[in-house]
């Protein structure tokens, strides 16, 4: 499904159990982004996911990669937006607040784990990171994948209304 358009807004809900190889589709989307000289911002649930998902990435892509959290300084934040803005950070990977992160040519944004409840902010400023990023890849006229082991009945029901692109991963890779 992703041959079919690689260019342009559009959504894609990745269905896969855990060890089926949505990360591996993630970098190989990531890749694809990257070679066009476009960025991609990847949205994980929980900052305890961060030291394991930059390895695998870092360990596949030979690009610039950043980090945020909520666990980082003010300014360690600051700087990363700096890097994204200007484009030096290729890819960004960050918890819920990372879809704030300004780019200079956005090309791709990934929802991994999209059902988690942790992409919803419900204090001060309330927000779903996940709603927004699919917003943002519409404004950015970019990609969006949203990946999930257990897929809400929301991203099911678009699928049949024909306004994702489904693609299973049936078995563990």
């Amino acid at each position: 499904a992703f041959k079919n358009k690689i260019n342009g807004f559009d959504i894609f809900l990745l269905h896969g159990i855990t060890g089926s190889g949505k990360t591996e589709v993630y970098i190989e989307r990531a890749r694809q982004s990257l070679a066009k000289h476009e960025q991609a911002l990847i949205l994980i649930p929980e900052i305890n996911l961060t030291p394991q998902t930059l390895a695998r990435f870092q360990s596949q892509l030979n690009t610039p990669i950043g980090l945020i959290h909520s666990g980082m300084s003010e300014k360690e934040k600051l700087t990363m937006w700096h890097l994204a803005k200007n484009g030096t950070a290729s890819v960004i990977i960050g918890t819920r607040s990372a879809i704030f992160t300004p780019f200079k040519k956005l090309g791709l944004i990934i929802v991994d784990e999209e059902h988690d409840s942790s992409y919803k902010q419900n204090e001060g400023f309330k927000y779903s990171a996940r709603d927004l990023a699919v917003k943002r890849a519409q404004l950015e006229n970019s990609q969006i994948i949203l990946g999930s082991a257990t897929p809400p009945l929301e991203s099911l029901l678009n699928v049949e209304r024909k306004k994702y692109h489904y693609i299973p991963l049936k078995k563990r890779a």
